[in-house]
């Protein structure tokens, strides 16, 4: 039976996914992820159909992302050895200005996409070590990039640029945006069961380790809170989200710390577990009793309010509100935090649907959805039309 794999490499992970492909909507089979690649490396694997853990947090050999993906490919293989993989499709977080579909991965396409490696240094690299692996692994398969960039190449200039001299926005230095596989996944859905707000004005929030929020009209996207790279915005687990540009001008100036150590601490040491000192998960600041917990959910709350209000703006009205993303999804505490100061806007929700992670919580005239996004079927989707 035919089959694609879809592949997504972080910095110290790889998420997979396998599908069947024999007729129509590619059909997951099975799930799973490597973690901690290079430390202590543990490999889960799940069967779609029926939910039965094939591997749960199995520690492996893989000192790379090539190991990695060699141990999954081995737990793939000896769960489903029928499997004949004709196409991959990978995540690749920037697309540049070129790339606002998917697209093969030639070597020329490789090399291109290498060169945006300076955009996004800590994401864009793994990325393609996972191209270059799968490359290596099935050679006589198609590969397929996904960017998250793509979905917000239709920004008007005004959210795509910065003021700065213009020949900085002809090098490429512009907004980009960023998890906009996620935000395909959801206008999808909106568009196949709420197609009223699909034709209306949408903020969609995804709030997980990484955050940001996007304004969305008829299906396309106005402006994200993401920009030149993936530190903008909201603040995240570990990243500081919007930043006076004079901090990192002091940092270099005053406190004499090289790029690296600056960009090792706005990437990995700040967020909210910069601000928290405790933990960069949410579940973790929930539970904690920590006057820095509360004050670091209490900013991420509030970043994200504030970014609501611009989204609107940009809109230039709202009609729904959609939480995605892992804290999105599961932390109704957050959910509520965020909507309940929001009455000005016409913002509230029903406690008990949003306790229960209902699919709609809202109760004013602002529509408020829960919808879980699933990134890996909208990059099996697009390896299935180009095979």
């Amino acid at each position: 039976m035919s089959h694609l794999l879809t592949l997504n490499a972080g910095s110290s992970s790889l998420k997979f996914a396998l599908y069947a492909t024999a007729t129509g909507d590619p059909v997951p089979r099975a799930v799973g992820k490597v973690e901690r690649i290079g430390s202590a490396p543990v490999l889960s694997l799940k069967d779609s159909a029926s939910g039965r853990s094939i591997a749960k947090e199995e520690r492996i050999a893989a000192t790379s992302h090539a190991g990695a993906l060699q141990a999954a490919l081995a737990a793939l293989e000896g769960a489903y050895p029928s499997a004949k993989v004709r196409a991959v499709g990978h995540r690749v977080v920037h697309g540049g200005r070129k790339h606002s579909a998917p697209a093969l991965l030639t070597p020329e396409v490789i090399t291109d996409l290498d060169r945006l490696s300076p955009f996004a240094p800590l994401h864009q690299p793994h990325n393609l070590a996972g191209v270059r692996a799968a490359v290596e692994a099935f050679p006589e398969a198609l590969q397929v990039a996904c960017f998250d960039t793509a979905f917000h190449r239709s920004h008007p200039f005004v959210n795509d640029t910065f003021a700065l001299p213009k020949e900085y926005y002809d090098k490429g230095v512009r907004r980009y945006g960023f998890h906009g596989l996620s935000y395909d996944y959801i206008t999808g859905v909106l568009d196949a069961e709420y197609p009223d707000l699909h034709e209306g004005r949408v903020a969609v929030a995804h709030l997980g380790n990484g955050a940001s929020l996007c304004a969305i009209r008829q299906g396309r996207s106005l402006a994200s809170t993401m920009g030149f790279s993936a530190l903008d915005g909201l603040p995240m687990g570990t990243r500081s989200g919007q930043l006076d540009p004079g901090v990192v001008l002091y940092m270099l100036q005053q406190e004499k710390l090289s790029p690296d150590r600056i960009a090792e601490i706005l990437y990995t040491k700040s967020g909210l577990a910069g601000i928290s000192g405790i933990s960069h998960d949410m579940r973790d600041l929930l539970d904690s009793d920590s006057t820095d917990a509360k004050n670091a959910v209490d900013y991420f709350t509030f970043r994200i309010r504030r970014e609501l209000g611009a989204m609107a703006a940009a809109l230039e009205g709202l009609d729904g509100i959609v939480f995605c993303g892992g804290i999105g999804e599961n932390a109704a505490p957050v959910r509520q935090m965020i909507c309940d100061p929001m009455g000005w806007l016409g913002v509230s929700v029903d406690p008990k649907a949003n306790a229960a992670n209902a699919r709609e919580i809202g109760t004013g005239k602002i529509r408020v959805l829960v919808i879980p996004t699933d990134e890996e079927i909208v990059i099996a989707r697009a390896a299935a039309a180009l095979l």
